[in-house]
């Protein structure tokens, strides 16, 4: 959507402000830990943007909470797996030896939005160190909950995920749906009988660049809007911008998560 149309689609101005006053409205209040899914383009025209957005949810929370964002580079993997597109075969070695390291400053995000872009790029933001599986927190828990992500657990029982299932997290999913929720994943990893594919990254491994290969769990997230679906818990709506939002506390939707998988294995 041209910048153009995005004013033409937005019937009132929106600001740092506005957006201010709708998180409240939605009862995200100081002190909160907040996971944050995000379409920038599904808010309409806001003045100042992703910045804008950031702004609000980190002047909401304060430095009292802790706002986490997926901060996937899963461009950063074996590129025998990339389709969207894919290169061709013969580049997959050179890939593998001459990939840049993951740096979680340097790094980019692959498909995550202009709103996890913008937050990752804040100084006071904090990276976890999975290369393709990593996410970004501000606040409070930030640097404990992001201290570690290892390479084949990235989303499991060993992962900043755990960390956060130990407390009172809330989802917030901005323009999005629930097959973005990566919590969710936690569910996928902590299974027993969890189907997992052979994968590589790009790394520093005693201060030099390295191809790591390591396994790990196949992942589907095209289940998770029926997991959703199922969840018997609440699940508020509300607007953000032009958007619509979902506000969902994490561990319950997590636990129900766990049991659904368990009861629905993929045949």
């Amino acid at each position: 959507m041209s910048e153009l149309l995005n004013i033409l689609n937005t019937p009132e101005f929106q600001s740092k402000t506005t957006i201010k006053h709708q998180l409240r409205q939605l009862g995200i209040v100081a002190g909160d830990a907040l996971m944050v899914h995000s379409s920038l383009k599904s808010m309409g025209w806001i003045a100042g943007g992703a910045q804008a957005v950031v702004e609000a949810l980190l002047e909401t929370i304060t430095e009292a909470g802790t706002i986490v964002m997926p901060a996937q580079s899963t461009d950063n993997s074996d590129p025998s797996y990339w389709m969207q597109p894919p290169v061709p075969e013969n580049w997959h070695q050179p890939i593998r030896e001459q990939l840049p390291a993951f740096d979680p400053h340097l790094s980019g995000l692959r498909g995550m939005g202009k709103i996890a872009e913008c937050f990752h790029s804040h100084p006071a933001t904090i990276r976890s160190p999975h290369p393709s599986h990593s996410f970004a927190a501000y606040g409070k828990q930030a640097a404990e909950w992001m201290s570690e992500q290892p390479l084949e657990d990235s989303f499991g029982e060993n992962s900043p995920l755990a960390k956060m299932l130990q407390v009172d997290v809330k989802i917030l999913f901005i323009g999005v749906g629930f097959d973005s929720c990566t919590a969710l994943h936690y569910a996928e990893f902590v299974q027993e009988n969890r189907p997992t594919i052979p994968q590589g990254a790009a790394v520093l491994k005693d201060g030099k660049r390295a191809w790591q290969t390591y396994d790990c769990v196949d992942m589907d997230s095209d289940r998770f809007p029926e997991i959703a679906k199922a969840f018997p818990g609440n699940i508020s709506e509300g607007l953000l911008g032009q958007a619509e939002t979902r506000l969902v506390d994490m561990k319950p939707l997590v636990e129900f998560g766990i049991d659904w998988l368990r009861e629905h294995p993929i045949t």
